[in-house]
């Protein structure tokens, strides 16, 4: 039976991604921190299959995190861990700033840290780490959100050359603007945007050919990945130019 763990499976990509993988023979392994979002998405998966374990936990914490991941890969081991959890900006604030931090990249560390040294020691497992495009490139439009994704995005980058002689793959996941709770709350234009569930086959599709980096859409990661490469003088006018979102 292939285990899945998500983390940020209440809705948006992580609900996706627990539904599109939902099936007989798979146990999904599923946290958020909001017990009714997370008791109908596991009622789904189980309609569609699955068994499915939740565990309402908040992913900053690293403690709780890592009994809970050491006890579900005890029980049946992990096979592959989507570390999706995430918010976007709530204002300006440094305690926005470290909420950001502590959930983005504080809780990805969380995530993964835990079960390497279990796929260490059967060598194989597969890890994915969720960014986002605007990790390409630090944004003054989001500064504290497109810096976490930054970090996600290199580390997860790094990772992958770090852990692939133990027989581990590790990739890096870029949507763009997918619908969720985060969307939901932009109130300007989301070029190339995307119903969850299309981006969950698309990633679940990348993930089964172990690409390095599932970014899209296509035309989007284009353009961040140019944005990135332009001298830092031209690439500060185009992105004053961006809707502004914290």
């Amino acid at each position: 039976m292939k285990h899945i763990l998500i983390t940020g499976a209440s809705s948006g990509l992580g609900k996706a991604l627990a539904i599109h993988y939902a099936s007989k023979n798979i146990l999904l392994s599923l946290c958020a921190r909001d017990e009714n979002r997370l008791e109908s998405v596991c009622k789904q998966c189980q309609k569609l299959g699955a068994i499915v374990d939740t565990k309402i936990i908040d992913v900053a914490d690293a403690q709780a995190m890592g009994k809970w991941i050491t006890t579900r890969d005890k029980d049946n081991a992990i096979d592959i861990v989507i570390a999706n959890a995430g918010i976007s900006g709530i204002d300006g604030s440094l305690s926005s700033a470290e909420k950001i931090f502590d959930i983005n990249m504080g809780g990805v560390i969380n995530t993964i840290h835990p079960i390497i040294p279990h796929m260490q020691k059967r060598g194989t497992g597969q890890i994915a780490l969720v960014s986002s495009l605007a990790g390409y490139k630090g944004l003054s439009s989001a500064p504290a959100y497109s810096a976490s994704k930054v970090f996600v995005k290199g580390y997860g980058k790094a990772l992958r050359g770090k852990l692939s002689s133990d027989g581990i793959k590790v990739n890096v996941i870029c949507p763009g603007f997918v619908r969720s709770r985060i969307t939901d709350q932009n109130d300007f234009p989301m070029p190339g945007f995307m119903e969850a569930d299309k981006a969950a086959r698309i990633i679940a599709n990348g993930l089964s050919k172990n690409k390095p980096i599932i970014a899209f859409p296509w035309f989007m990661r284009l353009g961040v990945w140019f944005l990135s490469i332009l001298p830092a003088i031209m690439a500060e006018w185009v992105i004053d130019l961006l809707p502004k979102k914290l």
